[in-house]
């Protein structure tokens, strides 16, 4: 049995963290001593290990859920997982594209601006409109 601090340092999760996840259902909330402390099993600490694999991929916290529901499932479908981690890449590539088009804008405002003394900035003024 481990206290939430041996856990959060186990996985890297702050216990902040982990009671949210408990609180908003992603993980089960684990077994309570008679002080009120929480006590956890190596199975929890496998099962944070995946959700914060699972959200350093950017997966969201409804897709972790997802994913959670699919790795503890025996009798899941390989292409379930595949399709849920296709829907992220196309949204992984969507954001790429919308970070490019900030990028070019922001090079194309700091190209145009002087950088000196005077006080007109088209950066400011892209900003704008």
């Amino acid at each position: 049995m481990m206290n939430i601090g041996s856990v959060s340092e186990k996985t890297g999760v702050p216990a902040k963290t982990i009671r949210y996840y408990e609180e908003i259902g992603l993980i089960p909330a684990p077994i309570r001593a008679e002080n009120g402390y929480r006590h956890y099993q190596d199975k929890d600490v496998e099962t944070l290990r995946f959700v914060q694999r699972a959200r350093g991929l950017g997966f969201s916290v409804k897709d972790v859920g997802n994913l959670l529901t699919l790795w503890q499932d025996k009798n899941r479908v390989s292409s379930d997982v595949k399709n849920l981690a296709i829907e992220h890449i196309r949204e992984i590539e969507d954001k790429i594209e919308e970070l490019n088009s900030i990028r070019e804008t922001l090079i194309s405002l700091t190209n145009t601006c002087h950088g000196d003394d005077r006080p007109d900035c088209p950066i400011l003024d892209g900003l704008t409109k």
